[in-house]
């Protein structure tokens, strides 16, 4: 047993969509959150800044106490994963493998699509986890930079969203495409537009309920459940406005959020 918190971080809003999914899986864990909303996008950022922000992410949830890491950011993911398992002793999720597996496991005529940060097409990630799976899938992948700050903006279905999001994926459309990957955490909150706009045909892959099977595969593993007898807690801070934070974790969560705190992730 251990009722330390999970902690959880990305570039911004788009890992609630993360902790949503492990809140609906372990519903008596508590978690610590951390949206590093003021340095957003790290999808258009070198790979040496990306490694920095997430390390100083790391280092301040480490303060608050946590039992395991879970990396609710892509771009994070393909940047560091590797370099923050050997520099951390604490249990380490990342997105982008648990994305792929579910990916396989939804294409039928082996035509996937993969959207994500600059930083995350260009790593190739998705590319070579996919292919250590099925090496005869066909993958087509598009880098998005405009849809995180959409989603940051609260523009998730207005014609704007629409209109991005047909000039990045109608080219993926006609590739005959029937999974695509929603290789960012943020994207899933343009799943209605991004929708729309592929049809019916295209199954949209999201990592988020993949990601907290993983996180309770790890806590049973580590005997590191919670005692379901006390109330879970969820704490939240952002490196940015508090006021704009909780008014669109509000929408993404469904309930409201009055005790965000801002931090100084610099220091750190």
């Amino acid at each position: 047993m251990d009722n330390r918190p999970i902690g959880v971080f990305d570039s911004g809003l788009g890992g609630l969509t993360v902790l949503k999914e492990i809140r609906n899986l372990l519903p008596t864990e508590s978690i610590v959150y951390f949206g590093d909303s003021g340095r957003a996008p790290y999808g258009t950022k070198s790979k040496e800044t990306v490694i920095k922000y997430t390390f100083q992410n790391i280092r301040f949830l480490l303060n608050q106490d946590i039992k395991m890491i879970v990396i609710a950011c892509n771009t994070a993911s393909a940047c560091s994963i590797d370099l923050v398992k050997h520099s951390f002793d604490i249990p380490v999720v990342e997105v982008v493998e648990p994305g792929a597996v579910s990916a396989v496991r939804e294409t039928v005529n082996k035509k996937i699509g993969v959207i994500g940060t600059v930083a995350t097409v260009n790593s190739g990630v998705y590319e070579k986890a996919i292919s250590r799976l099925d090496p005869s899938i066909e993958i087509f992948q598009k880098a998005c930079p405009l849809f995180v700050p959409l989603v940051e903006e609260g523009w998730w279905e207005n014609d704007i969203a629409v209109r991005i999001v047909e000039e990045y994926l109608l080219p993926l459309k006609e590739k005959g495409i029937d999974s695509l990957v929603l290789g960012c955490t943020h994207y899933p909150l343009l799943y209605n537009t991004i929708s729309k706009v592929m049809g019916e045909g295209v199954k949209l892959v999201s990592s988020a309920l993949e990601v907290a099977k993983v996180v309770k595969e790890v806590i049973n593993k580590n005997n590191a459940a919670r005692d379901d007898k006390i109330t879970p807690v969820y704490r939240f801070y952002t490196s940015d406005s508090v006021e704009k934070f909780e008014s669109l974790a509000n929408s993404i969560l469904n309930e409201k959020i009055h005790s965000a705190e801002k931090v100084d992730i610099e220091r750190y």
